[in-house]
């Protein structure tokens, strides 16, 4: 191994893709036992590695020397090999630091609340202070390390105005959990998720629902590896790194979702999509009718309406986990809010409108198989699908016009 990862698990970890945008020499994932963790530091097998749960702070004791900032925190994420001696170093403050810049987070005289105690709530703590935060609460179950337990934090300190979730709640494959109810903290101007997998944490999407600011890890962790790479190589990148390749990143792992009406064009355009981008294409009823092992019409007829939104949800948790796709829904997709909620995690939603005479109804839809039900399906759905769009692309052309517009507005 030249330069490369060490944690467990790392099956979830986009290092490997980041690393690769910055230098050419291979960058390596290597999952290790915790008794593996000093005989593979001694080994001198690296130039140059990363570390991530559960070792951030397991690796100290064989470090030859330790940066300020990360003697400060207590925990180490990079380690470079200088003249044979171990050097580690904390470039996940770095990270962090940007990803608050960035989501616009004054911390100056603020009360943080950190969720976790972990070696990431460190980091946390550590940037909180530096910045200037008034007070700084951290927060665990077993309110271990001076920590305050959740009921503590929720009944003591619903005044706090920045959090910043350091655990592992919410990330993948557990993606529909979330470590706490916003609700209870009013007074909150923004918050911050460390978890960049899925791209958005329930954390995240409950703060933006309520008009908070809000952001997940991908740009924390973009930033520290671009840090850490500059310690690696001796070297600076261009200030715009970490935001190009954040983008870039984004672009790759995002989901385009298809909503709107039956017949609005969902499957003709996710076709000229995936001619364009070659990214999958997924339809949602035809993967709801290979789990049933039926149509949709015989659904709805031998089981009811219900049974069939519930194997929807079913499919759409699991569809929306994964990234980089093209995902075409059924009509009444969003009519669940956990749906969309689901498919915002890893996706942008994109409305395809049709004008109302151009929608065609067919025996194979039970919900819009007349005209006249097709025209009051309409009319209850409008505001739910303008509810749940990030953008509204009207199809006036083709269905390859309606994907170039698409790709034009989600790159932007």
């Amino acid at each position: 191994m030249i330069y490369g990862l060490i944690g467990r698990p790392l099956g979830h970890s986009f290092s490997a893709e980041i690393h690769a945008r910055l230098g050419r020499e291979p960058y390596e994932l290597r999952e290790l036992a915790e008794e593996e963790v000093g005989p593979f530091l001694r080994s001198g097998e690296f130039r140059g590695i990363n570390v991530t749960i559960p070792y951030k702070q397991a690796v100290m004791p064989f470090l030859d020397e330790i940066s300020e900032t990360a003697r400060e925190i207590g925990a180490v994420n990079t380690v470079v090999r200088r003249d044979g001696r171990l050097y580690g170093d904390n470039t996940d403050a770095a990270g962090l630091r940007g990803l608050l810049d960035r989501l616009g987070a004054d911390l100056r005289g603020k009360k943080v609340l950190i969720l976790g105690t972990g070696g990431t709530s460190r980091t946390a703590r550590y940037v909180s202070i530096k910045a200037g935060a008034r007070e700084v609460i951290r927060v665990s179950r077993t309110a271990r390390e001076g920590a305050v337990t959740y009921a503590q934090a929720a009944r003591d300190h619903g005044d706090a105005e920045i959090l910043i979730n350091t655990t592992p709640c919410g990330m993948y494959p557990h993606n529909g959990d979330c470590p706490a109810d916003l609700s209870l903290f009013p007074a909150l101007e923004a918050a911050a998720d460390v978890i960049y997998n899925p791209l958005r944490t329930n954390l995240v999407l409950a703060a933006r629902e309520r008009g908070i600011p809000a952001e997940g890890g991908l740009y924390m962790l973009t930033a520290q590896a671009v840090r850490a790479a500059e310690l690696f190589r001796d070297t600076a990148y261009p200030p715009d790194t970490a935001e190009k390749i954040c983008r870039q990143l984004l672009a790759e792992k995002e989901n385009l979702v298809l909503i709107g009406m039956p017949g609005s064009g969902k499957s003709t355009v996710s076709a000229a999509l995936q001619l364009r981008s070659g990214r999958p294409v997924v339809d949602t009823d035809a993967r709801i009718e290979e789990k049933a092992g039926r149509s949709i019409p015989e659904i709805f007829r031998l089981e009811g309406e219900k049974a069939f939104r519930d194997l929807e949800s079913e499919v759409i948790g699991e569809v929306s986990a994964l990234g980089g796709q093209v995902i075409a829904t059924g009509g009444g997709a969003v009519l669940r809010p956990e749906n969309v909620r689901a498919l915002r995690r890893n996706g942008r939603l994109v409305l395809l409108e049709r004008p109302a005479e151009e929608l065609t109804p067919t025996a194979d839809r039970p919900l819009a198989d007349t005209r006249e039900k097709m025209e009051r399906l309409r009319l209850e759905r409008e505001p739910v699908y303008r509810a749940a769009a990030d953008f509204t692309v009207r199809l006036r052309g083709t269905p390859e016009e309606a994907a170039e517009e698409i790709e034009s507005r989600w790159l932007d």
